[in-house]
């Protein structure tokens, strides 16, 4: 079942005031300490409930704990994120790539039953000396937490990795909102298109996706817009919008300038055969670089942008 100890050298221990500690073995066959019980019965007692827990376990749960323990990182985390079936295709990128550029360059090898708050430590210390940004630290952290703690869900880890952990606090710079004039400063100086995207963002709320993917069949009242999709800044294709399943959408109210900017534009432009609005000479989407490009422009022509 397990062994009750003091690590202290008292020779009278069982007078003496220290706390006891226990070892055991966990669902997963790793040894384990555990130590601050003030009596004999409370560390009795703990060793009790781990054994008929241990007992109570049906066998093929407890080997599906053990498989889970001694899977290594890299390969579990390769199964963790195929089963993130709700992630958008642009958050599988981004993870993938906190990934492969921080998490398994350092932690690929390991085995998940060996994961400690001290191991957790160990690799927050590497980004640091590493020098990299907080936001990257902070970013990497989360997505191991995620991993973790689904592991520690299904048995393979029987402590939390996290107890006791605080990484580094990254404070996001602030976000100064323009005023209206210097919305229509801007849009004065921007090409048609970046005036599209303009309106949609400062109008209706648009993030950039969601403004990339402009469309006049989405105006479903003279006053509402419908978002339904967003367009992937890096692959150029459209999908489905951040937090929702795919064919959700959500609805925003529409100013007026906002559906004559959409009307505007469709009549000097034309739409494809979908009615989206926005493309560039060697793609039929917008992207994070087109945006990039259409803002330099529009700064070189306005100085005080």
């Amino acid at each position: 079942m397990g062994t009750y100890f003091k690590i202290c050298a008292c020779t009278r221990q069982s007078e003496c005031p220290h706390p006891y500690a226990i070892r055991y073995r966990d669902a997963a066959g790793r040894q384990r300490e555990e130590t601050g019980y003030p009596k004999q019965q409370d560390a009795l007692s703990r060793l009790t409930t781990l054994y008929n827990e241990k007992r109570n376990t049906p066998r093929q749960q407890a080997e599906l704990k053990r498989e889970t323990g001694k899977k290594r990182f890299g390969e579990y985390a390769s199964q963790w994120l195929t089963r993130q079936r709700h992630y958008a295709s642009g958050s599988t990128r981004t993870v993938n790539q906190l990934l492969q550029a921080q998490i398994l360059p350092v932690l690929k090898s390991r085995r998940i039953n060996t994961f400690t708050s001290s191991v957790v430590e160990d690799f927050i210390m590497a980004m640091e000396e590493q020098e990299v940004g907080l936001a990257t630290q902070q970013n990497a952290f989360d997505v191991l937490k995620k991993i973790l703690l689904d592991a520690k869900r299904k048995g393979g880890i029987s402590e939390d990795p996290f107890d006791g952990v605080i990484p580094r606090e990254y404070i996001p710079r602030q976000v100064t909102i323009p005023t209206l004039d210097e919305i229509h400063a801007l849009k004065q100086a921007a090409s048609e298109g970046l005036r599209v995207v303009i309106d949609l963002m400062s109008g209706c709320g648009h993030r950039n996706g969601e403004a990339y993917a402009a469309n006049v069949e989405r105006l479903v009242a003279t006053d509402v817009y419908r978002i339904t999709e967003q367009i992937d800044g890096v692959a150029r294709q459209p999908a489905r919008l951040k937090h929702r399943k795919p064919g959700e959408f959500r609805e925003v109210p529409m100013a007026t300038v906002v559906r004559e900017s959409l009307l505007d534009y469709a009549e000097r432009h034309g739409t494809d055969q979908h009615g989206y609005l926005l493309r560039t000479q060697r793609s039929p989407y917008w992207a994070h670089t087109t945006l990039q490009y259409q803002w330099d422009a529009a700064k070189l022509l306005n100085v005080g942008l």
